[in-house]
């Protein structure tokens, strides 16, 4: 196979926030032709989970996106912090913030892009179950979330629906309900 990589001869930051980085690059493709400007957008790793109670419940939560202008449900997740010794606690971390429920046990399903095009970062995918309601939710400053409890008949009622439209959240489910035995592919 042929050595498809680019080799990036200059980086320049256009602009740097707390969680939103645009890079400029000059590359070099491997026939030598030179690709200039080219823009990535840096983000923080992240997590997300597809997180069952205790009596098989999946956790969703319904926020509004400002993105879109549009309220939609999704899975549980979010940014991994410095303070993350590594993705699972993150993503323990990230479902008591955001939901109250603790969980006893994580199973890794994988990692998938938004965009590898332009974005540098990657979400990384669990199952959590055993979840139980230890506490309430503590929101981060912009965030205000309300959890819907669905049977896993329901959550799949809500793909075909279309009622959860964030892309790597779907990726996350189709994966949790393989390893669930709940879809073949």
């Amino acid at each position: 196979m042929r050595d498809l990589n680019w080799k990036t001869l200059k980086s320049e930051y256009l602009f740097k926030d707390l969680w939103f980085t645009v890079r400029k690059d000059t590359c070099e493709r491997p026939d030598g032709k030179l690709i200039e400007p080219y823009y990535v957008y840096e983000f923080p790793t992240w997590v997300s989970a597809v997180a069952l109670t205790e009596d098989g419940k999946v956790i969703l939560e319904r926020q509004y996106r400002h993105g879109l202008g549009e309220t939609h449900y999704e899975i549980p997740g979010g940014c991994v912090d410095d303070t993350d010794k590594n993705y699972e606690e993150a993503i323990a971390r990230e479902l008591l913030e955001e939901t109250g429920y603790n969980f006893n046990r994580f199973e890794y399903l994988g990692k998938t892009s938004a965009n590898p095009s332009t974005n540098n970062n990657w979400m990384h995918m669990y199952l959590a179950t055993g979840g139980k309601k230890v506490k309430d939710q503590e929101f981060d400053e912009n965030e205000d979330i309300e959890i819907h409890l669905a049977s896993l008949d329901e959550l799949k009622q809500m793909l075909r629906d279309n009622e959860i439209v964030q892309s790597m959240h779907v990726t996350a489910i189709m994966y949790a309900l393989a390893k669930l035995g709940e879809l073949k592919f």
